[in-house]
């Protein structure tokens, strides 16, 4: 009776002892307790001892032509210097190599309307796949390429993906999904308002390169920013302990501007008190209310807040008016992107985009028209005064 492959090659292992050493035979005992364990697998699958045997046996040369095949297939590639053109590379994390610094730091420099996330409990950076294939496409790449000679050359999409590999293989990008954070919890869910466009995500275990995908950025960049920040506080921490040190002109100049400073809070204390006062009184004389500037409950600038000077405490039909201004504006931009219509959206000089304004058709009484025109045009149009921030539209 022929004997099993050895351990390794497809066949399980009946050797119950000590496997013998070379130049040795198994003992009796150890041949008995093998037929015994190839007539036990056998009956299992229904079959004679023999076919098993052969099973066995056809099994083993397999897995052996399969090995051989791995084998030339990677002193080919060796050969070549290389993967062929036309194969993809697998990832496999390990160290970070210097073409792939020089990826990352060439997509850090683009546009790639990055959105920011959560990812490990920290604001992280994330990018869409498409834009980091389109920005390796662009002439930018080949410019950049002709300037740091650590970027690869990029000639199609499948080395491009194998390009964008470079991120993952070095764990300088990551593919992540979104994710609930509340998800197998039991409470109630959160009643807290999810900001727009800040997703919590984990990392997928299939990192590939297509273009909805999402990669979160791990790499971020030179620090020598952070450095000069950290090495600026840390001069101005000693400064502030060295004061007693300081000439007599720095330590009154120093006064003077601190006694400046005190005045300005007090003065924009007094101004919201003013102001607050103002409100209350024109929200009986003249409602909905006056406010004055700056718009303290704003999420503006510092001159944003001071612009318009002055408006009217914002009720609900003015919101909603401002809504159907807004979808207005929106649908023009859409007809206009379509080629539907004939007049372009003008910009005011507030910088509130107006909804274009089509010719009405001619009637019959053409002194009537003109007329109505002229009142159409004569009526003032109303609008709030507070500043306001409209929310931009999430491409996902």
């Amino acid at each position: 009776m022929a004997a099993p492959p050895p351990p390794g090659q497809g066949g399980p292992q009946f050797m119950m002892g000590p496997p013998p050493g070379p130049g040795q035979q198994p003992s009796p005992e150890q041949i008995a307790q093998m037929q015994r364990q190839l007539a036990i697998e056998a009956q299992k699958r229904g079959i004679t001892v023999p076919q098993y045997v052969e099973q066995l046996k056809q099994q083993a040369m397999r897995q052996h032509q399969m090995q051989q095949a791995a084998r030339a297939q990677q002193m080919q590639q060796q050969q070549q210097g290389g993967p062929p053109p036309q194969q993809q590379v697998p990832i496999n994390p390990g160290p970070p190599k210097p073409e792939a610094i020089a990826v990352a730091n060439f997509l850090r420099s683009q546009d790639l309307k990055q959105r920011t996330c959560i990812f490990q409990e920290k604001r992280k950076d994330m990018f869409k796949v498409k834009r980091a294939i389109r920005a390796l496409h662009s002439p930018a790449y080949e410019k950049a390429r002709s300037k740091n000679p650590l970027l690869p050359p990029v000639t199609d999409r499948v080395t491009a993906e194998n390009v964008f590999k470079l991120l993952p293989l070095s764990l300088l990008a990551l593919r992540v999904s979104k994710v609930d954070p509340h998800e197998g919890h039991d409470h109630a869910p959160s009643k807290k308002k999810r900001v727009k466009g800040l997703w919590t995500v984990k990392v997928e275990q299939q990192q590939e390169a297509k273009d909805e995908y999402h990669y979160v950025w791990l790499y971020e960049g030179s620090q020598w920013k952070m450095k000069l920040y950290a090495l600026g506080a840390l001069l101005v921490i000693l400064a502030v302990i060295l004061f007693p040190l300081w000439p007599y002109t720095l330590r009154v100049g120093v006064w003077y501007l601190s006694m400046a400073c005190l005045g300005l809070l007090g003065l924009f204390f007094a101004m919201a008190i003013f102001r607050l006062i103002l409100f209350v009184i024109t929200m009986f004389v003249a409602p909905p209310g006056l406010w004055l500037y700056p718009n303290l409950f704003e999420d503006v600038g510092f001159f944003d807040s001071f612009r318009p000077v002055w408006g009217w405490q914002e009720t609900e039909e003015m919101r909603k008016e401002a809504r159907k201004a807004k979808k207005a504006r929106k649908e023009a931009k859409r007809e206009a992107k379509l080629g539907k219509g004939n007049v372009k959206p003008e910009a005011g000089k507030d910088g509130n985009i107006s909804a274009p304004v089509t010719a009405a058709p001619m009637s019959r009484d053409a002194n009537t028209t003109g007329a109505q025109a002229q009142e159409t045009a004569a009526a003032p149009t109303q609008r709030p005064m507070s500043a306001r921030v409209e929310e931009v539209e999430d491409d996902e």
